[in-house]
Parts: structure tokens; sequence; C-alpha cells
């Protein structure tokens, strides 16, 4: 049986309990494999010194341990693991299983509102990008734990052998600093995300229906839409790099951050870490977000 037809569009109706397993499950493989992947990304974010070695860069990513033998190395690169447990099951859960619930209203009560000011095939299209624009913006409510995962990562020290549950006591919601540029960043980072892999579905394989897309077509949609995101969103996502990982008694606002970056290090400061994030949270985001895409689906067959 087909979707029904809403607005002159077809609805991907899939159950909620597919829909959160499905996300649920590619936050736990994203995770698994792609945190020490992470971790050295942030450490690249918020280095503020030129590298211009092969040990200089050993220093930024390993730092006090550069010097130990490659398999602890490589150990150092798990700080922060359960608060990232925490943020990215819940991130992938709330992502890409409560986007559909967003598009969802979009398409019941303003499809026809979309397909008039944009056309009906890139209607479809806006309106997933938009819901994945709206959800994003939420996101910032999981903001303390992504806090805390990123100052284990790149500054344990702001820790200062204090709990968790000392730190949410004493900060309360000073771990919320950054929200508004984080909801900035979320924003066109979504749309892009969301958008960039509805705009290959539609348009590179004609599809109507997305949740017919095979796991090859949901692969080339999650590159479209991670990589868009990824460059859409990386000037704000340096910023707010940099707000979360100050020590926690450091106030600096995002615009003097910005106006620190432009006159020390210049402006092509704000793409710090695009290259490898291209390169390795790339496909960290592409990974999760095709598994998602195709799971969601399935699990839906089988319910």
């Amino acid at each position: 049986m087909s979707p029904p037809a809403i607005g002159g569009n077809l609805v991907e109706k899939e159950s909620t309990i597919a829909r959160i397993l499905g996300a649920g499950t590619a936050g736990v493989a994203e995770l698994a494999i792609f945190h020490p992947v992470d971790t050295i990304a942030k450490r690249l974010m918020s280095n503020q010194s030129r590298i211009a070695s092969a040990s200089q860069l050993n220093e930024v990513i390993f730092r006090k341990s550069a010097s130990e033998p490659a398999v602890r190395r490589f150990f150092t690169l798990f700080p922060g693991l359960g608060y990232a447990a925490a943020y990215k099951i819940l991130q992938r859960v709330y992502k890409y299983g409560g986007q559909p619930f967003v598009r969802d209203y979009l398409t019941t009560h303003h499809g026809d509102s979309f397909n008039r000011t944009f056309g009906k095939g890139n209607g479809k299209a806006i309106m997933a990008a938009t819901a994945g624009s709206i959800i994003g913006v939420g996101e910032v409510v999981l903001l303390p734990l992504d806090v805390l995962k990123i100052k284990r990562q790149t500054n344990p020290e702001a820790f200062r052998g204090r709990g968790v549950m000392r730190i949410v006591r004493d900060e309360g919601f000073g771990l919320y600093r950054g929200w508004g540029w984080t909801a900035a960043r979320n924003a066109p980072g979504s749309f892009a995300l969301f958008g960039g892999s509805a705009a290959a579905k539609q348009y590179l394989f004609k599809l109507s229906d997305y949740n017919s897309a095979t796991w090859f077509q949901n692969f080339i949609a999650s590159i479209a839409g991670s990589s868009a995101s990824l460059i859409v969103s990386a000037p704000l996502d340096v910023v707010k790099t940099r707000i979360q990982n100050q020590n926690f008694e450091v106030k600096e606002s995002g615009v003097k951050v910005i106006a620190k970056m432009a006159r020390n290090e210049g402006a092509s400061s704000f793409f710090k870490g695009l290259v490898p994030k291209l390169l390795m949270t790339g496909p960290k985001l592409t990974f999760s977000f095709w598994l998602a895409q195709t799971l969601i689906p399935a699990f839906n067959k089988m319910m």
C-alpha cells in the first residue's frame, strides 16, 4: 500500500517505536566507532596556535601523552565517554527520530503552502529541511551533556576533581553557556543535513517516497546532507567549541571569542578543523544518518 498523500506530497508514516529504535541504534553504533575521531576533531578546533610539524600535531591531539606508546595514546582519546554516550544517543533519538514528527506536522498543516511557494517537488525537500532546522534549534536542551563531554575531551582540568552532580549543582544554568551560538549553528546545519539528503533523493534518484530509498541511495543522500551540514555550520561550530571548552569560571562571550579569533588568527580560523571534520567527522555523521534512514523504515516494516 502506498503512503497517503497530503498537499500533493507522499507522507512517510513510520511508527514512533520504529523511529526511536532506528535513531537510537544509529547513535549507539556511531558512538562505539567514532568517539576517538570526535575527540581529535574537538582538540584540533580548540587549538589556537599554528601547527607546523607532525610533532606539534601529535602534541595537540595527545597532549601530555604525546610521548607515550601508540596503544596508550589511543586510549587517551576516550575521555568523557559516559557523557558522550548519554549525549550522543539522546541527541540521535531526538534529532533523527524527532525530525519526522515535525516533517509530518508541516506536511499535514502547511504542505499546500510549501508547494505553492516552492513547487511540488521542491516543497517536499524544503519541508524536510525546515523540519530538520526546527528540531536542530531545540537540540540546545541537551547542551549540558555536550558541554561536559567537550570539556572532558579538551580541558579536563576544568573539572578539578569534581563529580558530575557537584558540577551541575555549582554551575546550574551556566552549563547552557553558548546556547545561542549552538542554536545559531544547528539551525542552518540541520537544514543542510536533512535538506541535502532530501534533495539527493528528490533530484538525483527521483524518489517521491523517501522511505523507498535503497541502502545505497540512503548512503549517497547521507553523504550529500552531512557534507553540506558540516560546511555550512563550520564557523559557528568553532565558536561554540571554544566557548564550551573554557574553564567554568571563564565568562568570555561568543562576540569576544569571534573578535579575538579574527584579530589573532585571521578569517581562516573560523574553518579550523574543517578538513579533519570532513574526513573524520563527516563519515561519522554520514554513517549514523545513513543507518537511521535505513533502519527506521526497516523497523517500521517489522512492527
